[in-house]
């Protein structure tokens, strides 16, 4: 249904050039971002008590063009098996023009992204860190913040993402089977379910903010794998936010301020910029930051950090979209 290999083109080809800096500055960042995943993440072990026996590694510094590519490996990858090619001869046609489409949504992405954990990414499809260096150059210059703390700062974040799915060895097995599920089943359903879930769009679309996929998801199985799935990522999201502030005090000294400018800046952005990024998902994104990160934070108060790992026993233990929004809830089912 999508050529990954046009996506990748186009959006590489199409994806804006970073800041203006002087050599030396870009490969001061270079370096300091890979060397910092390293420390990055022997922080996040301390603090989560999760993966202590893995082996710490570095993790790759990319441009722009770069994410674009990794990315449209990744979710190869990840919709690969869920998605069968097209068949007949305007199947290869189609499948171009889904990546052209594709293509754009990566390059308007590929100037936001500051870093990112592909659990299906990499040479062996086994995970990769990536850490993109002009958009993170680009954010401590319009912030106006230090610049080796806010890349640390960003470093606890993707390395809390990696060590999620490292650390818990089902995880990364049992989100793809979710999205294979979620996948299937709407390609399952034919070409009058996809386009009957297409056409629901554009009256969708003008609930602007309060957009919302699951209404538009007629089955109940798609809505059940989808509030699992929309739980999953509010959770991962949160716990990541968390970590990287919790630990920021005694590592990041700037980690206030950084965090105070940064909610600011996730917030800014022209109309245009607020449209594309309401359509694409972005603010529902920021928005699960927030609600995991206050689930997270909710339960270590309450139970502590061991007890919070309770999250990651098994898929039976994870918090569902109510337990997210009432952690409460989650904390009576699982410690009683």
């Amino acid at each position: 249904m999508v050529d990954w290999a046009i996506a990748a083109q186009t959006g590489a080809l199409l994806v804006r050039g970073g800041p203006q800096v002087p050599r030396e500055r870009a490969d001061e960042a270079v370096t300091d971002l890979r060397e910092l995943t390293v420390e990055a993440e022997g922080h996040v072990r301390q603090l989560t008590n999760l993966g202590l026996d893995l082996p710490l590694l570095p993790g790759d510094v990319v441009d722009r063009p770069g994410w674009v590519r990794s990315a449209a490996a990744g979710l190869d990858a990840l919709t690969g098996r869920a998605l069968p090619q097209q068949g007949g001869p305007l199947g290869p046609i189609l499948a171009g023009g889904a990546g052209v489409q594709t293509g754009l949504v990566l390059a308007f992405l590929a100037s936001r992204v500051l870093g990112q954990y592909d659990p299906f990414g990499g040479p062996d499809k086994e995970g990769r860190l990536l850490l993109v260096a002009p958009n993170v150059v680009a954010a401590e210059q319009a912030m106006d913040v230090p610049g080796h703390d806010f890349r640390l700062w960003v470093c606890l974040h993707e390395c809390t993402h990696r060590l999620q799915f490292t650390a818990v060895r089902w995880l990364r097995d049992y989100f793809a089977d979710e999205v294979e599920r979620l996948v299937s089943g709407l390609a399952g359903g034919g070409t009058d379910s996809l386009s009957d879930l297409f056409g629901r769009l554009p009256e969708a679309i003008k609930q602007g903010p309060k957009l919302n996929l699951a209404e538009l998801l007629q089955s109940p199985k798609e809505r059940a794998v989808f509030d699992r799935l929309l739980a999953l990522s509010t959770l991962l999201e949160g716990h990541a936010d968390y970590v990287m502030d919790a630990v920021g005090p005694q590592v990041v000294p700037s980690v206030d301020q950084i965090r105070a400018r940064f909610t600011a800046r996730r917030k800014g952005g022209g109309v245009f910029d607020r449209l594309l990024r309401a359509l694409l998902g972005v603010d529902a994104k920021i928005r699960q930051y927030e609600e995991g990160a206050k689930f997270t934070k909710h339960v270590v108060d309450a139970v502590g950090m061991d007890g919070f790992n309770a999250v990651w026993r098994s898929p039976n233990t994870l918090p569902s979209r109510a337990e997210i929004a009432d952690p409460a809830a989650w904390v009576r089912r699982l410690h009683g």
